[in-house]
């Protein structure tokens, strides 16, 4: 049971050959707690999005996640307006910055199994217009950061450090791993 509505991870999991039997949002308060360094965020959300899944399905096998866009320890938010995705982009432009999903799995006896991968993402330097740009195309809104590296922002990128999947919001190959260790087959 995937417990996260994200399209994005759906369909990294179904170019892994996994289709969920069942997704189910967690909605959770994802605020980050006072001084909360980005990873320890992550974690957090990514346990608890899978214990309140697994409280609702006893006995079956939860998968969550949660991705966070930092700065230092800055955690940017999941931009939901052209402001948030501005203020994002000032941030972003022409700086390394790092995506942390933390994955987390409820096995079907309840013992929590979990994942955390860092990657170091750098935007080359971006004008006024091509933020703009971006903006108008709606494409940041609901994203991390306020980005989306599968579509325009790829541009923007001048380099990549790590798992490209886990930027795009799962790491496959600590995902699948994570499943293979219960017996799930990948």
């Amino acid at each position: 049971m995937l417990a996260s509505e994200s399209p994005r991870r759906k369909a990294l999991l179904a170019q892994a050959g996994i289709v969920p039997a069942e997704i189910r949002a967690a909605a959770i308060d994802e605020t980050p707690l006072k001084s909360e360094p980005p990873r320890a965020h992550a974690e957090r959300l990514a346990a608890a999005k899978a214990r309140k899944v697994a409280d609702e399905r006893p006995g079956a096998l939860v998968l969550a996640a949660d991705t966070v866009v930092a700065c230092g320890l800055r955690i940017l938010p999941k931009a939901g307006s052209d402001d948030d995705v501005r203020s994002c982009f000032g941030l972003l432009s022409g700086r390394a910055h790092q995506v942390i999903t933390a994955v987390a799995l409820i096995t079907p006896d309840g013992k929590l199994r979990r994942r955390t991968v860092l990657t170091r993402v750098r935007f080359r330097r971006l004008d006024a217009a091509e933020i703009a740009a971006y903006i108008d195309s709606r494409e940041g809104l609901g994203k991390a950061g306020g980005y989306a590296i599968q579509g325009r922002a790829e541009t923007f990128v001048r380099g990549l450090n790590g798992s490209y999947s886990n930027v795009v919001g799962l790491p496959l190959m600590e995902t699948t791993a994570l499943l293979r260790g219960c017996g799930y087959p990948c």
